[in-house]
């Protein structure tokens, strides 16, 4: 019962927090509550039993979320002076999600302690990274390979939406380069001895 009420509260912060990503009109307050849905969404791995993929999602989400926020900030050439002028007015929006963070994750490591049914029993040698690999290449072997090819054919096709080509960049053609005959490269010019 308790492990249940936890989960229906982290799927209410997860939504809210994921209603609040798209529809915050400042983006420091839409990074600060896609965190948020990322650490609820770890929270909710966890009460799974799921510890590698809660560890994933924060390391690699949360750690490539703000790097991407860094470069977005950077290509729309936000004011930074202003962005630190508001910092006391973000303050407070900061302070309650890093708040709701902090009772999250307590609430995981009290219901691990003091919960209800206990912890579930498992094999000595059981490892979830194992029987992760295991489900994910037998069981869902396909749609893994589909979304690795999606995810491919995105990347492509954001390499080549955003790809501008500079008048003042140099680059180098090979074809051009093999075609060159030694006429082209070195010119013989003669010149008279000089006298002393």
């Amino acid at each position: 019962m308790f492990e249940t009420g936890i989960f229906y509260a982290f799927a209410a912060v997860l939504l809210a927090s994921g209603a609040r990503v798209i529809t915050a009109r400042n983006p420091v307050h839409a990074a600060l509550f896609l965190v948020l849905a990322f650490f609820t969404a770890a929270g909710i791995w966890l009460l799974l039993r799921a510890e590698f993929l809660a560890i994933a999602l924060v390391v690699v989400y949360v750690g490539a979320v703000m790097v991407l926020f860094l470069f977005v900030v950077m290509m729309l050439d936000i004011n930074l002076e202003r962005v630190r002028e508001g910092f006391w007015r973000n303050l407070p929006v900061a302070l309650v999600v890093g708040g709701i963070m902090v009772l999250e994750m307590i609430s995981v490591l009290a219901n691990r302690i003091w919960g209800a049914g206990g912890p579930r029993r498992l094999p000595a040698d059981y490892s979830n990274t194992k029987e992760l690999g295991r489900v994910l290449y037998t069981q869902y072997a396909y749609a893994f390979e589909i979304a690795a090819v999606i995810l491919l054919v995105a990347i492509i096709a954001a390499i080549a939406l955003t790809l501008r080509r500079r008048k003042d960049s140099r680059s180098q053609d090979p074809t051009a380069q093999a075609r060159v005959k030694r006429a082209d490269r070195v010119t013989l010019v003669s010149m008279p001895s000089e006298k002393e």
